[in-house]
């Protein structure tokens, strides 16, 4: 038989075995409270890998001595649900509860999910969800109307470096491993229990004195956790233009450090630059508009990793320019009112009058063509006069 790989053999079997997501498990917490309460409540587990949304459903399983079934939405299909469905009802006959983990629970459809609803709302299936993608997006309002959606975090460095301490105990390999490797592989784990505990096992496996050297080896290079198309993509992006905005130059460049490594598309980075040069510079520096505009056309012409030094040298000079939302503001104050008065008549007096009809009925009347001409009626439809936009 293969050997149980090391992250399985660690999983914790108890609420108190488990280190991390003290917001959710420490006393008088909700999740220890939904355990305590032995009341089935139907959950989504919301977090990064690693992060023990597996191990805390098979522990609610466990402490309300339910039936765990696990089906992963990769792999499964109808069928697959109506098994466990018939399964549960045979469980609800012998009084037995049934707990279903569904991991990857967005990736499957509408349809897939509404099959769900009469069996959690009838109590036959206590549903535990899990998902690294916003549940808001992924899954259906009446399954989260049913559902509590509790997040999960990543594991800090020292959660990481307790978890790989008692890993190397129960190993019995203490001595082969130097504390500067097990900080090392707790960095790279990007507070990922599995990956951690992965690493661990791949060094100890080599039987040779464990330094942060062999664990390079072992190891190679982390990627970093960014995905183009989740969560951390819109929250980086969105810290990188608010960083902008504050002026602060340092926490920019950060942002836009990580999205450059995680292989963002340069030219994503650079049309956002531009939006902020009008949207957040504005009036303020008129010349940061056609600087971001220089920017993208760069980047297409020069490609990367050159236009690295083009996204870093128009970050700085944004973060750094004076701002204005004069322009922004008067904006929506002028969509607010087109909206408003969207039949208001344009003033005779501005209208085009290109035949004499038209200039008999009063059209372009007392208009002169001259630089800086004030009409004495001035220029608004007379619904809007003393309205003040900009």
């Amino acid at each position: 038989m293969q050997r149980i790989p090391l992250a399985e053999r660690m999983r914790p079997k108890t609420l108190d075995d488990v280190v991390g997501q003290a917001h959710l498990l420490a006393e008088g917490e909700i999740l220890r409270r939904i355990v305590v309460s032995q009341e089935p409540v139907s959950l989504i587990f919301w977090g990064p890998p690693g992060s023990g949304k597996t191990t805390l459903a098979r522990i609610i399983a466990t402490e309300m001595k339910a039936e765990f079934i696990e089906l992963s939405a990769v792999t499964s299909g109808k069928k697959d649900v109506e098994k466990v469905i018939e399964h549960a009802r045979q469980n609800w006959n012998l009084q037995l509860r049934t707990v279903l983990f569904v991991d990857e629970i967005h990736r499957f459809n509408k349809a897939q999910q509404d099959a769900f609803l009469p069996h959690v709302e009838s109590g036959l299936i206590t549903l535990i969800g899990a998902t690294t993608e916003n549940p808001s997006f992924e899954i259906i309002n009446p399954l989260l109307s049913r559902s509590r959606v509790l997040v999960l975090q990543p594991l800090s460095k020292p959660e990481i470096i307790t978890i790989l301490k008692n890993a190397i105990k129960s190993e019995n390999k203490s001595k082969l491993i130097t504390p500067t490797a097990i900080d090392y592989i707790a960095e790279l784990s990007g507070g990922d229990a599995r990956v951690a505990l992965g690493n661990i096992e791949l060094c100890l496996n080599m039987n040779t004195k464990i330094t942060p050297e062999v664990v390079k080896m072992a190891a190679q290079k982390r990627l970093p956790g960014y995905d183009k198309n989740g969560d951390k993509h819109y929250d980086i992006i969105s810290a990188f233009i608010k960083s902008m905005r504050g002026s602060d130059v340092d926490a920019t460049l950060y942002y836009l450090a990580r999205m450059v490594k995680a292989g963002e598309d340069p030219k994503f980075i650079a049309r956002r630059m531009i939006i902020f040069a009008s949207e957040d510079i504005g009036l303020a520096g008129n010349g940061a508009l056609g600087l971001a505009l220089s920017a993208f056309q760069a980047i297409e012409r020069v490609g990367m990793p050159e236009s690295q030094y083009i996204l870093f040298h128009v970050a700085t000079a944004l973060a750094r320019s004076e701002k204005s939302r004069q322009t922004t503001e008067a904006m929506g104050r002028a969509l607010q009112l087109a909206e408003q008065y969207q039949d208001a008549q344009v003033p005779l007096h501005l209208r085009n009058a290109p035949t004499k009809l038209m200039k008999d009925l009063g059209y372009g009347q007392d208009y002169k063509w001259q630089a800086d001409f004030k009409h004495t009626k001035g220029f608004l439809p007379e619904e809007l006069n003393g309205k003040r936009i900009f």
